[in-house]
């Protein structure tokens, strides 16, 4: 068994010679004919169509009809199009492509269930199994444009779903498998859903907890769906309405496979994605088949370095975004994708790594939060498993503490797999920016741009700022962008909403809402992402990132985690209120507040000291672990908190009421 104590907590990390040597980006940089990473951000977005070339040429796509033109920005940047006039489907590409070439015998998602249960598909089992409810969905009526909700646990029918609904040409509407019937219902009424994929329910500590019931109330109010497919998982009695709701086993049995795909445009819609905003119904960012998903293959072949025999988990839901980004990418590279059902410390605290161990996974990503709830548990339990299969670390989501970050590298990394941190987002299709694990890594940070995302940090007039926070923006089009706001069928669109959101506060570029800044750090423009701009703090003219707050306090061996928000403040413009979550209740004291307001007053200034420190035992987060500021600061102030449909913690809103 390894040990913890053999282990130096690692705060810096180098790559080895072997791995540089190794590397997708390496290998991809030389046939590209550039020396090093800032050579390619030049050359890519001096000429993106010329960048995009050479990089399909090294993944070796499958398209079924060639492309008229690379790029057209005919209707401007914030409409630009990918590859007109191609035909290009996203399920052959995970499945076909490999299958005709000779590899169907390779392993293409294994699946480990909350109860033990464990499944494994190798690429022809999963195209096959594609095809059968291809078939099913087919019998059902759905067929090119038409939106298909999947509403469902992350068990091995979640990834058939997703491939088959894009085999015949239709819409993927993933739906957040915690979701209550409200959220749901928005999503299938506002998509205008003609089928449902769901479940009779879903393992979460140990108790079958019912999802049927919950399509069967959002149905009420969601008339366009005509046939709902329901997967047996628990074993729960659930009520069948007749002529409308089918066993899946029984519908995928009586259909006629599917003998082969749809052979789709690469701008038709394949992928419907719903974000939540603090005002406003949820925004559906429309993607269509040669945009997100290759997108998803472009990041992982260059970030995460995956190659055919990976194995990749991503902690996560097949309704957010990292769900498809997990499938899509992993299956586009020829490698595997591993599901994981319920929590990560039930039935036993370690149960994440045990998984990992037993699956040999390669690639594991994760939240930074739920890193910090894993550091409860103690160091000690990562050392009973054998992680050394783990190549690469992944995070998304949120800014990380060092504390969480040096943990994570230490104890799971053990010093040699890097921390590929990467920020992007839904609309985004993947990463604005990454990691490689071909050069150095500091705490929390991140490289740079994602080649071919023409990204920059400005100030509020949009001028280039270094070394200070700013707007994290994007200033040309990329592969994966968001086409548009769905706006109720597969040929209407929202442009005015979306050109609103993202494309207006300056000219012919994307403010993304994020805060970031870039820093020299031993030779390198190390960038950092500071929390959404949303969450800006703005103390006596000075602009704070919430995060810099958080990551003061979390330093704390008390405090768990933390969340900071703006009041409004008649003096200052703003006040700081930290809300924090301490390991024990018993710690929580006067003297702790004094301590942690002195560390703040040390590492941020004491004009920057916040106003109030609120002990809390828990904040509200999304299943994703995001923990949602927004959502906080309303509950304190009594404002409309907007959207909660991402919420998975309800009863953080009765911590958030009563704080101490």
């Amino acid at each position: 068994m390894l040990r913890m104590s053999s282990t130096p907590i690692v705060d810096r990390w180098q790559p080895s010679p072997q791995l540089v040597a190794q590397a997708n980006v390496t290998h991809f940089f030389a046939r590209y004919g550039v020396a090093d990473y800032p050579a390619a951000l030049a050359k890519a977005a001096a000429d993106l169509p010329g960048f995009y070339e050479a990089l399909l040429a090294e993944l070796d796509l499958r398209w079924d009809a060639p492309y008229e033109r690379l790029l057209d920005s005919s209707r401007g940047k914030a409409f630009a199009r990918f590859f007109t006039g191609a035909r290009y489907n996203t399920p052959a590409n995970c499945l076909d492509r490999h299958v005709d070439a000779g590899r169907g015998a390779a392993p293409a998602v294994d699946w480990e269930g909350e109860d033990g249960s464990v499944r494994s598909l190798t690429f022809v089992e999963l195209r096959d199994a594609v095809r059968r409810l291809a078939g099913a969905l087919r019998a059902c009526g759905v067929g090119r444009g038409d939106a298909v909700g999947i509403f469902m646990p992350m068990v091995p029918e979640a990834a058939i779903a997703l491939l088959a609904i894009g085999y015949v040409g239709g819409v993927a509407v993933p739906a957040f498998s915690g979701y209550g019937p409200d959220a749901l219902a928005m999503r299938l009424h506002d998509a205008n859903a003609k089928v449902l994929l769901t479940a009779d329910g879903v393992f979460r500590r140990g108790k079958p907890v019912p999802m049927k019931n919950v399509a069967d109330e959002a149905l009420r109010v969601s008339p366009s769906v005509t046939a709902v497919l329901v997967l047996r998982r628990t074993g729960l009695d659930v009520p069948m309405q007749a002529g409308r709701d089918h066993d899946w086993a029984e519908a995928v049995a009586a259909a006629t496979p599917l003998e082969s795909y749809e052979r789709t445009a690469a701008n038709d819609p394949y992928l419907l994605l719903y974000t939540s905003g603090s005002t406003g119904k949820p925004k559906g960012a429309r993607h269509v088949h040669a945009g997100f998903p290759l997108k998803n293959a472009i990041d992982q072949y260059l970030l995460f370095d995956v190659k055919p025999g990976d194995k990749m988990l991503w902690f996560t839901d097949m309704g957010w975004m990292m769900g498809p980004f997990m499938i899509f990418g992993t299956l586009t590279l020829g490698a595997s994708c591993m599901l994981y059902e319920g929590t990560p410390d039930f039935p036993t605290p370690d149960r994440l790594w045990a998984v990992c161990a037993r699956h040999r996974v390669t690639h594991l990503g994760i939240a930074p939060t739920a890193i910090r709830a894993q550091m409860a548990h103690g160091a000690e339990l990562p050392y009973r498993h054998d992680l050394s299969a783990l190549r690469i670390l992944g995070s998304s989501g949120e800014p990380w503490n060092t504390e969480a970050w040096e943990w994570y590298a230490t104890h799971i990394g053990r010093g040699i797999a890097p921390i590929i941190n990467y920020a992007g987002g839904t609309e985004v299709g993947g990463g604005i920016i990454g990691c490689f694990p071909t050069m150095p890594l500091v705490p929390n940070s991140f490289h740079g741009p994602v080649p071919g995302m023409v990204a920059d940090v400005t100030d509020a007039e949009g001028n280039p700022v270094r070394g200070e926070v700013g707007e994290l923006v994007v200033r040309e089009p990329w592969v994966g962008m968001t086409q548009s706001f769905w706006g109720g069928d597969a040929l209407t669109t929202d442009d005015a909403r979306y050109h609103s959101v993202y494309w207006e506060r300056f000219p012919d570029t994307w403010v993304h809402g994020d805060w970031c800044s870039i820093d020299r750090i031993e030779g390198y423009d190390y960038w950092f992402i500071h929390g959404r701009s949303d969450d800006t703090i703005n103390v006596a003219g000075k602009r704070v990132g919430p995060a810099e707050f958080e990551d003061a306090a979390e330093t704390h061996p008390a405090i768990k985690e933390a969340a900071a928000i703006a009041v409004p403040d008649k003096v200052k413009g703003d006040v700081v209120i930290l809300f924090a979550v301490a390991h024990r209740r018993a710690d929580e004291s006067e003297e702790l507040r004094a301590e942690i307001l002195a560390i703040v007053d040390r590492m941020m200034g004491k004009s920057l000291r916040p106003k109030k420190i609120l002990f809390v035992d828990d904040l509200p987060r999304t299943r994703s672990q995001k923990i949602m500021r927004r959502v906080a600061r309303a509950r304190h102030l009594g404002l409309d908190p907007g959207d909660l449909s991402a919420l998975d913690n309800p009863a953080a809103l009765e911590a958030i009421d009563n704080p101490r």
